[in-house]
């Protein structure tokens, strides 16, 4: 396993992350609760992500509703490897035995974070992300309460997920304006499907000396060629439970691109997923991608994707040829 410094903490991670939104659940979606891994497949998930060498797991308190944050607080328990992990948790959304609002206001996150650290059993976590901006809540409130909870220990870092360039920018600028500390890391989606944080987010990140997670680099799957246009998803899938974040790739043009990836894997002899995915930790600004495999047997091709080192060349030609699939 390969690590890499995490953003200014001096914390180091693994390229890979576990990212624990199936586990009770499929991610923070109520009408999904329940239908993700159980306690016993999440055990199994987490063991074989601790035994490749991954040390950094990502969670939210509404994934599942909270049970995504207590499968993994039984585990800690029984695993006695919290000091050796980086453990990152999340929030905005309401959680079914927690606040009832949904915001990033002193209540609602002073509340939060004394629930995630109950369901985890620990009594900090590594790093603490708003799931996305919250309009209705000044970011000074927000970044002045993150940074109560550091201070009373609760939290060693925070970041922030799904957020815009102007927006970010403008949290790191109320930060220094107030004294108070800053994001350092950002969590947005990213693959050779979606690339629209190349244009300003990356950019920031790296010249803030930001720390940068990725989540869904293959894109829900699609990107594996586990999917085939026009056909139904298979039971149970990623896109059979959950459609609407993938729904404006679901067309020709996106799968035309797909089979160009396919014959690109088909030619350097490897996993098309895996090499999508070693198409997201190659980018020099990339820290760590989050991974979210349902099934053990699903790990081979992320850990695949480590040892498959893409050159700045190597991944503009691979975008090149995706996208003349489609012109």
């Amino acid at each position: 396993m390969e690590y890499r410094l995490f953003g200014r903490t001096g914390m180091r991670v693994s390229v890979l992350g576990l990212g624990c939104g199936g586990f009770g659940g499929v991610g923070s979606a109520p009408e999904l609760f329940g239908k993700g891994e159980d306690k016993v497949t999440a055990f199994a998930l987490m063991d074989r992500a601790w035994d490749a060498g991954i040390n950094y797991f990502d969670t939210a308190d509404s994934y599942g509703g909270g049970v995504s944050e207590t499968i993994i607080g039984v585990w800690l328990k029984q695993r006695k490897v919290r000091d050796q992990l980086v453990l990152s948790t999340k929030v905005f959304y309401a959680v079914a035995d927690g606040p009832s609002d949904r915001s990033l206001s002193r209540r609602h996150i002073t509340q939060a974070i004394d629930g995630s650290l109950r369901r985890l059993q620990t009594d900090y976590v590594d790093l603490y992300v708003i799931m996305e901006p919250d309009p209705s809540t000044p970011v000074e409130e927000t970044l002045q309460t993150m940074n109560e909870l550091m201070q009373a220990g609760k939290v060693r870092h925070i970041g922030a997920s799904n957020i815009s360039a102007p927006q970010l920018r403008e949290a790191l600028a109320v930060s220094d304006r107030l004294g108070v500390h800053r994001y350092q890391s950002v969590q947005n989606g990213y693959s050779l499907l979606e690339r629209a944080i190349e244009v300003d987010v990356l950019p920031l990140a790296a010249g803030e000396r930001m720390a940068v997670t990725p989540f869904s680099p293959t894109s829900g799957g699609l990107l594996t060629g586990k999917y085939r246009f026009g056909a139904r998803p298979p039971a149970g899938s990623r896109l059979d439970l959950r459609p609407q974040p993938y729904q404006h790739l679901m067309n020709a043009q996106t799968f035309e691109a797909i089979d160009a990836l396919r014959a690109s894997a088909a030619e350097r002899g490897v996993d098309m997923g895996a090499l999508a995915l070693a198409w997201v930790i190659t980018h020099p600004a990339v820290t760590s991608a989050l991974i979210g495999p349902r099934t053990v047997e699903q790990f081979r091709p992320w850990l695949e994707a480590v040892d498959i080192h893409l050159t700045a060349d190597e991944r503009q030609a691979l975008v090149a040829r995706m996208e003349r699939a489609v012109a």
